[in-house]
C-alpha cells in the first residue's frame, strides 16, 4: 500500500466505520544508523482506532531498535513485513525473500522479539516459488513469540496474479494458536464474510479492496450484523474523491504534481466500480492537473445513480482485475 495508504486516505476511509485497526504504509529499516525521528514522521493515528506500522527490514537489530521507538511513541502493534514481492526488496534480502529459510525466519524473528516487548506481528505469503513450506514458515513465526500473523496467499513469484488461495490461510488457522489474519482478494462486504465462514480466521485485512471501494469495511460490519448495507452513488463517490482532494491540498498544497498523481493512483482502483470499459480511468490518468481530473471524475460521475456503479456488498457485475501496486512503489 505504499505510494496510495496516505494518512489522509487512512481518516476518509475510517471515518465511514467498520474499521477495527488502521495499518501504515511500511516503512523501510536498513542496515544504516536508524534516524527515529524521521521514522515517526510516518506514524500517524487514525481517530482513536488501534494503529499497526509495518517495518521492511533483514537485520534483527535495527528492526528491534525501529520496534522500540515506534511502541514508545503510542503505537499499539508493530509489524514486520515478511511478503513484499518486489525485486528490488526480495534482491536485497528483505520482505518476501526471508521467506527462503524457515530456519532463519525463526533466529531473525526471535532475535527481534528478544530484544523486544510489545505487541509484534507479522505478515506473510503463502513462500517464495511455492507455498510447500508453509506450515514450516507458519511454525517459525509461533515459535519465535510472535502474538499475531497475517498471511497473503499467493507465493512471492505470483506478485498479485492469479487468486488467492484461501484454503492456505485454512492451513495456517487450525494450525497455529496465534491468532491468523486473512488477507486477499476481498473485493466486496460478503467476501469478508466469506473468508472468515471458509477459513476460521481471526479478522480480515483489506488493502486493494479498500482503495477500489471506501465503503468496504461499514459495509462488512452493517452485513455481518444483519443490517443495512449502504451502497455509495455517483455523487457519494464524488464528495469523497473531493474531501480526499481538500485533506490533500492541506498537507501537500505545495506539491500539488504529487497531489494530481496520488489521485491518479487511486483512481486506477476505485475507476473499476464503473461498468465503462475503463473509459473513466483512461481519461482520468490524461489529466494535466487536479481540477482537470475532478472535472473529469465529475462528467463520468455525475448523478449516477448506486445502481450503475459496483459499489454494492456483492458484485453486480464481473469486476475488471485489480491493478497491482506499480513496482517502483514498493
Amino acid at each position: 500500500m505504499e505510494g496510495v495508504g496516505h494518512p489522509v486516505w487512512r481518516a476518509l476511509v475510517a471515518a465511514h466505520g467498520g474499521l477495527g485497526m488502521v495499518c501504515t504504509e511500511f516503512v523501510r529499516v536498513g542496515r544504516g544508523p536508524l534516524h527515529l525521528p524521521s521514522l515517526l514522521r510516518r506514524v500517524e493515528r487514525t481517530a482513536d482506532l488501534p494503529l499497526s506500522v509495518q517495518i521492511l527490514g533483514s537485520d534483527p537489530r535495527k528492526l528491534a531498535e525501529a520496534a522500540r521507538g515506534l511502541w514508545a511513541s503510542g503505537v499499539d502493534v508493530v509489524d514486520i513485513n515478511l511478503g513484499c514481492p518486489s525485486r528490488r526488496v526480495v534482491s536485497k534480502g528483505a520482505g518476501a525473500a526471508l521467506l527462503r529459510d524457515p530456519d532463519h525466519l525463526y533466529d531473525l524473528l526471535a532475535r527481534v522479539r528478544g530484544d523486544t516487548q510489545g505487541l509484534l506481528s507479522a505478515k506473510i505469503r503463502a513462500g517464495l516459488d511455492s507455498s510447500d513450506q508453509l506450515d514450516a514458515l507458519g511454525d517459525a513465526v509461533q515459535a519465535a513469540g510472535l502474538d499475531m500473523l497475517t498471511i497473503h496467499p499467493r507465493t512471492c513469484a505470483q506478485g498479485y496474479s492469479g487468486r488467492a488461495d484461501w484454503g492456505l490461510i485454512r492451513r495456517l488457522s487450525q494450525r497455529l494458536s496465534i491468532p491468523v489474519v486473512g488477507n486477499g482478494d476481498c473485493l466486496f462486504a460478503a467476501d469478508v464474510d466469506r473468508m472468515r465462514t471458509e477459513t476460521g480466521c481471526a479478522a480480515v485485512m483489506i488493502g486493494r479492496g479498500a482503495l477500489r471501494n471506501p465503503w468496504i469495511f461499514a459495509q462488512a460490519e452493517a452485513l455481518r450484523a444483519g443490517g443495512r448495507v449502504a451502497e455509495p452513488n455517483g455523487r457519494q463517490v464524488l464528495a469523497f474523491l473531493k474531501e480526499l482532494t481538500a485533506a490533500y491540498m492541506g498537507v501537500l498544497g505545495d506539491r500539488p504534481g504529487l497531489v494530481c498523481g496520488r489521485l491518479k493512483e487511486l483512481l486506477r482502483y476505485l475507476g473499476r466500480s464503473l461498468d465503462d470499459g475503463g473509459a473513466f480511468i483512461r481519461e482520468a490518468l490524461r489529466s494535466p492537473d487536479t481540477p482537470s481530473l475532478l472535472e473529469v471524475a465529475e462528467s463520468h460521475l455525475g448523478a449516477l445513480p448506486a445502481r450503475e456503479l459496483d459499489l454494492g456488498a456483492a458484485a453486480a457485475h464481473a469486476p475488471a482485475r485489480l491493478p497491482q501496486p506499480r513496482p517502483e512503489r514498493l
